[in-house]
């Protein structure tokens, strides 16, 4: 199975949904991390303010600190291996990281086929 590592910046909350500004990528990173263990992926967050020490104990990560520092962040590994940064995963790259079918949107059609 594979495993997804996400460092997060230091903040007060993983959801974005904390306090009086409403983080919008983060809110939908969090329903897109949710909808992927969902179908069956292993997904793990660490908030470098609440969990500084998941981030000095991980060579990798520490060494991207270093030589980006966490404005560089987040960073996602996949399977101990830098997959991202910088940004959050969409579902899509999630999805093809673990495997998980993802659901086609379908237009819905109107009752008279659109022809007027």
């Amino acid at each position: 199975m594979t495993t997804i590592h996400v460092f997060d910046p230091a903040s007060c909350c993983s959801s974005g949904v904390c306090g009086s500004d409403v983080d919008q990528e983060l809110v939908g990173f969090s329903a897109d991390a949710d909808w992927a263990k969902q179908q069956g992926a292993a997904i793990e967050r660490f908030n470098l303010a609440q969990q500084p020490m998941a981030f000095a104990d991980n060579s990798t990560v520490k060494a991207f600190l270093e030589r980006s520092g966490a404005e560089a962040l987040p960073l996602i590994l996949v399977d101990g291996e830098v997959a991202l940064a910088g940004r959050y995963p969409s579902r899509s790259e999630l999805a093809r990281w673990t495997g998980a079918a993802l659901e086609e949107k379908t237009e819905e059609s109107s009752c008279c086929g659109g022809c007027c």
